[in-house]
């Protein structure tokens, strides 16, 4: 049988079969005086130790409990190895004074934020992060402002602005009337509110090529005739042109489509063809979005 550093008999000379304590070679320690074991020779009578008030057996040479050493008087040193033996973590004492650590967020630059990223770099409610000052020099990022409303047009490809179409040729001057008409808003069904009509708006038509459609800053659109609020229209919705003496109408893939009317008849109820061109005859009415009616037509003395 071996003993194992806490005073157990065991049979295994790897691991201790009573507490499972690694059986290392006991150090070689210094001579230490005799204590005298509080039992005399040949008694029956169990050994209390003295460090843990634990009674042992009367031949016992270590402390079942505690391991306390009855022959040299002391407590084995703990193994580090040992389960249940690991000495206590103690925190860090508090330094006094010391000065608190704020979190700071790097400032960045407004050059390396895409659109939409400017939450990626804010920390809304959490109490650790301080906003950076301003850097003398550095740009300045402004909060994205309200979306723009949905456009009712198919996606297409950026757009980028075309250099002026030249001005129309001949002597003649031409005006394009914006109406609003409560008929052609009646047979779209359209659930925006119906703007109070009157008096058209009067487009002079200086360009041989003009854009119908809705004014988009973020998309770098300016149409020469403007349809307002009539969000039915497509950002760009169709195209005019002229040689001087006829006009021509081509949709631009539009959502709702182009369509075109003589004078007295019923309203069109088939858009024309997209990409392709239609020829608007003197009196013909085109109809574009929810109530938008536009007329072609020479200017009158005070018009241009």
């Amino acid at each position: 049988m071996t003993l194992c550093p806490n005073g157990h008999s065991s049979a295994s000379t790897d691991y201790c079969d009573v507490c499972g304590t690694p059986m290392v070679a006991a150090a070689p320690v210094a001579p230490a005086p005799t204590v005298a074991i509080p039992t005399t020779s040949g008694s029956s009578e169990p050994i209390t130790c003295p460090n843990c008030s634990f009674p042992n057996l009367p031949d016992a040479l270590f402390c079942e409990n505690c391991g306390y050493d009855f022959t040299t008087g002391s407590l084995p040193e703990p193994d580090p190895d040992a389960h249940g033996f690991a000495s206590p973590l103690t925190a860090p004492a508090p330094v006094p004074n010391a000065p608190a650590v704020v979190p700071v967020v790097a400032p960045v630059s407004s050059l390396d934020i895409e659109e939409g990223d400017l939450g990626k770099h804010e920390a809304a409610g959490d109490p650790g992060y301080v906003e950076a000052p301003a850097i003398e020099g550095q740009p300045t990022v402004e909060p994205a402002g309200p979306a723009e409303p949905a456009e009712p047009e198919a996606p297409t490809g950026p757009v980028v602005s075309s250099p002026a179409a030249p001005a129309i040729e001949g002597d003649s001057t031409w005006v394009a009337e914006v109406w609003v008409d409560p008929e052609w808003y009646e047979a779209q069904k359209s659930d925006d509110p119906l703007p109070s009509g009157g008096l058209p708006e009067i487009v002079v038509l200086k360009q041989s090529s003009l854009l119908v459609g809705r004014t988009s800053l973020s998309r770098d659109i300016h149409p020469q005739i403007e349809c307002g609020t009539d969000s039915g229209v497509s950002r760009r919705h169709c195209q005019l042109n002229t040689d001087g003496q006829r006009w021509w109408v081509e949709d631009l893939q539009s959502s709702n489509g182009t369509f075109v009317g003589a004078a007295g008849e019923e309203l069109p109820t088939v858009p024309i063809q997209p990409g392709q061109r239609r020829e608007v005859h003197d009196g013909d009415r085109i109809f574009v979005g929810a109530w938008t009616r536009l007329v072609i037509r020479k200017a009158l003395p005070g018009e241009a």
